[in-house]
């Protein structure tokens, strides 16, 4: 058995040799035969099997960011080859065309796949959408090696500057991706003011490529404007009736990355959500809940997005924790079913949200610690509702091109309206629990490639500033052997307890602060907090720090 490995390439001694990056091992001795050009410092990717390692390729050097990058999809297996396959020639004639009508796409800067375009009309009564989704079905045939290889893939990847995609590039960023002035099959869920949605297979052409930005400003011309504005009025509206429901409101900025071009980080930041994010979320959740409402109330199987209610425990040990951390909450009822458990919930995450904002504290925390308390989303064959989102049926079905479980929705829609006989997966109950995992792990690559980005960052910062550098940061979790804080607005690093002073350290029952034994000082959750880098971990993306004066604990 072989197995790929990602390596700094070093001397030692006679011996070439490579260092395992991502995760220390011992040294691998490289086969001097096909090294080519390889030197130390490289990171390339070997072959480790009996004998000697052989060298695959070289991704660039070891301190270029980007080549760290592309080395964690290769060392995670989220960069894998695709699978052969042929595109078949397709007749319109049994679709519905709406290249005449007005559609754009609404995206992030730097996306190249666009699965999703939207319309807006006026009419009486009020507005009439069209969500026009990629047609991947179309290209990709059910039990094809295609097929079979993105249901093992399951989700594209996205790191910083790049993404290992779920399909090839040919159909990704090309043949499905819905890219202007160029005509695309589409499923289309048409929306009327009132009345009942209508499924259907397409041809569109759209008539504009929006950033966020752009869509934001308006930045079109001037009859793609106009259908921004109804699209805003709409969606507003949209919105307020899901809050009106009881979903949660919870917002979570991810953090976004600028590249110097000479293999460093040059700033990262958070993103705000604009209000352009609204115009094409809000009618992605209505297409995904009309698409699930048809199917489940057929009794259709597919991949649903279940979300359900939370445990009544949980919820009433968040409001414990919360009211320890002087954070308002709303009253609850003495005993606690799921429903209304879910219900509370939503008041809670509401409250949180308003009070980090008006108390300038626990932003971090306080929004993390109703997260948790709730269950995980999944995937699930049968409709069990979405409790975040207020929902009493949800699938996802608008990101074929990134997704394997909105193609599976695709297809039984498609089934479901007569276009379409392609049979669905005998094991719908293991591809959920599959595609569930397979969520759970690329969430966790996204997570260590932002990690890697941040500690390249910060040790650049450090070697500019110093590394006696203070930092103002809050504490935004807490375990036994110390807390982990969130500093210098986007890094994230453990403090040990044993660097902190004067006193033995252990958590409070609720898991909300860590109290001193003797003296009672204390560090609470959401507690504003001076600390400086002790030491960086790069390819691991991690950090350690110290307490630097200033605010230590509460008395």
């Amino acid at each position: 058995m072989t197995d790929l490995v990602v390596v700094e390439v070093a001397k030692r001694g006679k011996l070439v040799v490579g260092e395992p990056f991502f995760v220390p091992n011992v040294p691998l001795v490289l086969d001097r035969k096909g090294l080519g050009e390889a030197g130390p410092g490289d990171l390339a990717v070997v072959r480790a099997g009996r004998g000697r390692a052989r060298l695959e390729r070289v991704l660039g050097k070891a301190r270029d960011i980007e080549a760290v990058l592309e080395g964690l999809l290769v060392h995670s297996g989220a960069r894998t080859e695709f699978e052969p396959y042929s595109a078949p020639a397709h007749d319109l004639s049994d679709r519905v065309d709406l290249r005449e009508l007005l559609s754009f796409t609404i995206d992030p800067e730097t996306a190249k796949d666009f699965d999703d375009a939207l319309s807006v009309q006026k009419e009486d009564g009020g507005f009439r959408a069209w969500v026009h989704i990629a047609d991947v079905s179309a290209y990709v045939p059910a039990g094809s090696p295609l097929d079979r290889g993105a249901a093992g893939r399951a989700f594209t990847t996205y790191v910083p500057g790049l993404a290992a995609p779920m399909l090839p590039p040919e159909l990704a960023d090309d043949r499905c991706s819905l890219r202007p002035n160029e005509d695309r099959l589409c499923v289309t869920v048409e929306l009327p003011p009132d009345g009942e949605p209508r499924f259907y297979r397409s041809v569109i052409r759209s008539r504009a490529r929006l950033t966020y930005a752009q869509a934001e400003r308006r930045e079109a011309e001037p009859d793609v404007a106009a259908a921004l504005e109804l699209t805003d009025r709409l969606t507003a509206a949209i919105r307020e009736r899901r809050f009106a429901r009881g979903a949660l409101r919870i917002e979570s900025p991810e953090i976004a990355f600028d590249f110097d071009g000479h293999g460093g980080v040059a700033r990262a930041w958070k993103e705000s959500e604009p209000t352009s994010h609204r115009l094409v979320e809000e009618l992605m959740i209505a297409a995904n809940e009309a698409v699930a409402r048809l199917l489940s109330a057929r009794r259709r199987e597919a991949l649903y997005r279940v979300h359900e209610h939370p445990d009544p425990q949980s919820i009433e040990l968040l409001l414990k924790k919360l009211a320890d951390l002087d954070v308002p909450t709303p009253p609850a009822p003495d005993q606690l079913t799921p429903a209304t458990a879910a219900a509370v919930a939503a008041q809670t995450s509401e409250r949180v949200m308003d009070y980090t904002t008006r108390a300038h504290r626990g932003r971090e925390a306080f929004p993390a610690l109703v997260l948790r308390s709730l269950k995980q989303a999944r995937y699930h064959p049968e409709n069990l509702g979405h409790s975040g989102l207020a929902s009493t049926a949800y699938c996802h079905f608008t990101s074929p091109i990134r997704r394997y479980s909105d193609s599976i929705c695709h297809r039984a829609l498609l089934r479901e309206i007569g276009a379409s006989d392609e049979p669905l997966p005998d094991d719908l109950p293991d591809l959920a629990e599959r595609i569930s995992a397979r969520e759970r792990e690329v969430a966790q690559i996204e997570y260590q490639a932002n990690g890697i980005c941040l500690a390249w960052l910060l040790e650049a910062t450090l070697f500019e500033r110093g590394w006696d550098t203070p930092f103002e940061g809050e504490i935004i979790g807490i375990i036994e052997s110390g807390l982990f804080v969130r500093f210098g607005e986007v890094f994230e690093g453990y403090l040990p307890a044993r660097r902190l002073p004067g006193d033995f350290f252990e958590v409070n029952a609720l898991g909300t602060r860590l109290v001193g034994r003797r003296g009672g000082r204390s560090y609470r959750l959401g507690d504003r907090i001076e600390v400086r880098a002790e030491g960086v971990r790069r390819a691991e993306g991690k950090v350690e720090l110290s307490l630097a004066g200033g605010r230590t604990g509460q008395p």
